[in-house]
């Protein structure tokens, strides 16, 4: 169809406007200046971090740190939790991480899908997946409301307005 003939595009949906303010908060955040990551809702529930694993980031064996495992597979699990809370700041409760390959560089990739809860309670899991296309780790958390608007978080407002 030409371009002229296309009708337009409609106005983003209330949940894609969200879900493009939780990405900006994520890259607002000061801890995620130290690696080089992104985040990317995929819709409700879903989310995506790819990541780069660089030797700044290993142990004296050469490996990526726990830390960065930690960081990635929380992030996404709390990234899809929040796609279904617009109005508040979730906080992780608890984690669980199993680690099953030592990630040696490259690109990774985290994936966060939510599992259950709805209001005060969510739980969301998480997997992280190396350039080989390897499972690498896999973590579920607990996320609860807090008290903190996420309308009054400068990354978050700054990307939905």
């Amino acid at each position: 169809m030409p371009h002229d003939l296309m009708p337009e595009a409609p106005e983003p949906a209330g949940a894609d406007l969200h879900w493009r303010a939780l990405e900006g908060l994520y890259a607002s955040a000061p801890i995620n200046h130290m690696f080089r990551s992104s985040l990317e809702i995929l819709g409700e529930g879903l989310s995506r971090i790819t990541f780069v694993a660089e030797p700044d980031c290993f142990h004296a064996a050469g490996a990526a740190h726990g830390t960065i495992y930690f960081k990635m597979l929380d992030d996404a699990a709390f990234y899809a939790a929040n796609t279904l809370v617009t109005d508040r700041f979730l906080l992780t409760t608890s984690f669980n991480l199993h680690l099953s390959k030592p990630i040696k560089g490259g690109a990774v990739v985290a994936e966060g899908r939510w599992v259950s809860g709805r209001r005060r309670v969510l739980v969301a899991e998480s997997r992280l997946v190396d350039e080989e296309g390897d499972e690498v780790a896999r973590g579920t958390g607990t996320f609860m409301r807090s008290r903190i608007a996420l309308s009054g978080l400068p990354g978050y407002a700054s990307a939905a307005a």
